[in-house]
């Protein structure tokens, strides 16, 4: 008998070995790739990039600025060509992407510095009250993202940039749904990167930078030429280094257990400020090019194209980090990593769009780029990858925006997203399964560059603009992207029909904002016709 148990155990042994082994996939350096098990709920990684233009990475035609890492990722999985921002600029996309509203009716439609506190736009001021920092809070009942999957078990983590919630409000990062933040509570101090403090979790993160305020330009009379003239925009400790380096901690201490990590990189935001191995990279590609001053806001730079595609190529550089250290730790192949952007392409601040492509088939000039609710500046970059799951090399033409990510990582991890919530799932064409349901419209309302709506149908989209401008006509604008995805001709006076139902679908979907600095007044009777 005692040979028999013996047998018995050793039996057992081997299959346990057996099923682990076909279970994990060994590779040839030795390390074990983990493959999920039915029951296996996937880490999600959503990385947002902040003003990365549609034409900035390698998979979408940039043909100056190396990508590798990130493109890899969409040969790896899939990448889609349609896919919007919910909101133009910083804080409504990121409020959106969160709540999964349109903009009809968001809390948050344009950024709100909540000024009424006092000076804060005055760097020095917030450094020493820090009631002065950060933006108007949302408010504290609303439902988010990382709450929803923190009731499915994830430990959730936000490193970059929030602006959502001052300090000392309701509506921090970890008073709304996470375990953990690293980064910018403020937009404004986001304006450099290298800034006095950051904040971890609900406390400040003192650095060893110097007060260099944002916007600060070059000395009077310095030489443009002399490159220690720019030494104060350069310090010591560069935020983008630092969070990545909390980052990779948070998922290391996390890898037990799923978790979600909201990168929300402050990259390629002006200001140009680039480690200078990046820089020098560039500058040998590229060659001699004029200095920028700092004449359209944000720091000088000497050497600006070299520096901003420094700045992209170093983001890349630390996204190839990540995914190396997912499949060293066997965790990329249960990981859902989705890449995108908040935005559009900015146009100041020395960042040369046209040099760069940065729209690819859009525009980068002001008027069409980060602002305005033409393509330039709510069409976005976005590739997703999930081993074994997402068909390498795939593309989707799928419509779809920041708003349907709640819906999607609904479907996927098992929650109801809230009932007044307007996204979309995606999931079955991230699986590449049948019953993917589509969009009737996509919707933007945004109250400031003069106010403006737009509202897309099929192929079709109505803009307006100049709603909130007394100085200028509003504008009627109808363009049909199949044909025309430069929205070059105006076909507004020839389809009244499509005028008509673009108008009814504002008049449903628009909600007089609660608060009077998002208020669009020509539209707030929810006029949508030529004849106002």
């Amino acid at each position: 008998m005692r040979y028999l148990n013996y047998a018995f155990f050793l039996i057992a042994a081997v299959m346990a070995f057996s099923c682990t082994d076909s279970k994990n996939k060994k590779h040839a350096d030795g390390t074990v790739q983990r493959t999920a098990g039915k029951n296996d709920e996937p880490n999600i990684i959503y990385i947002l990039a902040d003003d990365l233009g549609y034409g900035e990475l390698g998979v979408y035609g940039q043909e100056k600025i190396e990508t590798p890492n990130i493109d890899a990722l969409a040969q790896e999985g899939i990448l889609f060509t349609q896919h919007y921002t919910s909101a133009p600029v910083c804080a409504p996309a990121r409020y959106m992407l969160m709540t999964g509203k349109h903009s009809g009716n968001a809390y948050i439609r344009g950024n709100d510095e909540w000024g009424e506190r006092g000076d804060v736009r005055n760097y020095r001021a917030m450094i020493i009250d820090s009631t002065l920092e950060g933006q108007r809070p949302i408010p504290a009942n609303t439902v988010l993202l990382p709450q929803k999957l923190k009731q499915k078990g994830y430990a959730t983590g936000i490193v970059g940039k929030w602006g959502l919630g001052a300090p000392h409000t309701e509506s921090i990062p970890t008073k709304m749904g996470f375990d953990f933040f690293y980064g910018y509570n403020c937009q404004r101090q986001a304006h450099t990167y290298y800034p006095v403090h950051l904040y971890k979790n609900e406390n400040r993160v003192y650095l060893n930078n110097d007060t260099i305020a944002p916007h600060t330009r070059l000395a009077q009379g310095a030489d443009p030429d002399d490159p220690e003239n720019y030494s104060d925009f350069a310090l010591t400790d560069y935020a983008p280094e630092l969070m990545f380096d909390e980052l990779m901690g948070f998922v290391s201490q996390s890898k037990e257990n799923p978790f979600f990590l909201y990168w929300a990189t402050p990259i390629p935001h002006n200001p140009i400020q680039a480690p200078q191995r990046w820089v020098d990279h560039y500058i040998e590609k590229f060659g001699d090019e004029e200095p920028y001053l700092g004449d359209n806001n944000y720091f000088p730079h000497q050497n600006p194209r070299a520096g901003y595609a420094a700045m992209i190529s170093y983001l890349d550089e630390n996204v190839g980090k990540l995914v190396e250290y997912l499949k060293d730790e066997a965790m990329y192949d249960n990981t859902l990593i989705i890449f995108t952007s908040d935005n559009g392409v900015t146009f100041t601040g020395g960042t040369h769009g046209k040099f760069f492509n940065s729209s690819g088939p859009f525009g980068e000039e002001r008027g069409e780029a980060k602002g305005f609710v033409y393509e330039g500046g709510i069409r976005v970059p976005m590739i997703a990858t999930w081993p074994g799951h997402i068909k390498a090399g795939s593309t989707s033409d799928l419509v779809s925006a920041h708003y349907d990510v709640m819906a999607t990582l609904g479907e996927l991890v098992g929650f109801d997203a809230p009932e007044d919530t307007d996204g979309i799932s995606f999931l079955p064409t991230l699986l590449g399964k049948e019953g993917q349901e589509r969009h009737d419209f996509l919707y933007w309302e945004f109250p400031e560059y003069g106010g403006q709506v737009a509202i897309r149908m099929g192929d079709w989209k109505v803009v307006r603009q100049n709603l909130k401008d007394n100085e200028k006509e509003p504008t009627l604008e109808l363009y049909n992207l199949a044909d025309d995805p430069v929205e070059s001709n105006n076909l507004a006076g020839g389809h009244p029909e499509i005028i008509q139902r673009a108008s009814a679908i504002f008049k449903r979907e628009h909600q007089r904002s609660d608060l009077e600095k998002f208020r669009i007044p020509r539209i707030e009777k929810g006029l949508l016709s030529e004849k106002e």
